[in-house]
């Protein structure tokens, strides 16, 4: 008899969990797959990253856990623990596991070493000091729609330490022709990552899909992040109008056939 088999994958911030998780999915078969990555509760952008990249994969919020006494016995279950939690959890006692830990190749000696089965060498960052953690705020955005300029421009400032020091900064963008986004930075990389996601156009209104943003750092200004990012949200009016706009352009520029 089997049971599912959890690969639990541990790092810093920054360090390419994510990544690694989604470099498995890609060589498995993603109908057997489950992602979990608990600690941020309903809100996760990763979670919502991984649904919409790999659709086949079942992914669970925190709030879901339990169903997985219910998943079939050959399901391969990646769960993602953030740098803040607790690597002793409970829940991976009750499964076969696999540890695994993304960490920055010139770390040598860490938590993650101690824990982990299997080191994966990840992105090369300055690992946080974790006897000064740093502060995570994430918040939903579903149902928001930015002005392109003006998001990127408040995420330059944000990421450039106007209030605060960031350390990482990733999340789901709504834009008005249809388009999402992911968006990823990480302090000492070369700027500011912008990713189409592989998901159908919205251009009816206000999307209903999840969105949201994620930021890691240091003596974070959180009131003044959240009216800054408010600030580049499209009214309803607004979005309405360049919706009609773009339904029209996509009609001109389909083929005759």
């Amino acid at each position: 008899m089997t049971a599912p088999t959890i690969i639990a994958v541990a790092g810093a911030s920054g360090s390419g969990k994510t990544t690694w998780i989604s470099q498995e999915l890609e060589r498995k078969s993603p109908a057997a797959c489950v992602y979990i990555c608990p600690g941020l509760g309903e809100v996760s952008v990763d979670l919502a990253l991984i649904g919409y990249c790999y659709p086949k994969v079942k992914v669970l919020s925190e709030s879901q856990i339990p169903l997985v006494q219910m998943l079939p016995e050959d399901t391969v279950i990646f769960l993602e623990i953030g740098f803040h939690l607790n690597l002793n959890i409970p829940f991976l006692s009750s499964f076969p596991c696999h540890r695994v830990a993304v960490v920055p190749p010139d770390l040598q000696q860490s938590e993650w070493h101690d824990w982990a089965l299997e080191l994966v060498p990840g992105n090369a960052i300055a690992t946080p000091n974790m006897a000064n953690p740093p502060q995570v705020w994430c918040t939903s955005l579903t149902g928001q729609v930015f002005d392109a300029p003006s998001l990127d421009e408040i995420l330059i400032e944000i990421t450039g330490g106007a209030y605060g020091n960031v350390h990482r900064l990733k999340g789901i963008f709504e834009l008005p022709d249809g388009r999402a986004f992911f968006v990823d930075f990480v302090q000492g990389s070369k700027g500011i990552a912008y990713r189409e996601l592989p998901i159908p156009l919205w251009l009816e209104g206000r999307p209903d899909r999840p969105s949201g943003i994620e930021v890691i750092g240091w003596q974070l200004e959180l009131q003044a992040i959240a009216q800054a990012i408010l600030d580049s949200c499209l009214s309803a009016a607004a979005i309405d109008y360049y919706q009609e706009q773009y339904k029209t352009l996509n009609q001109e520029e389909e083929p005759i056939t």
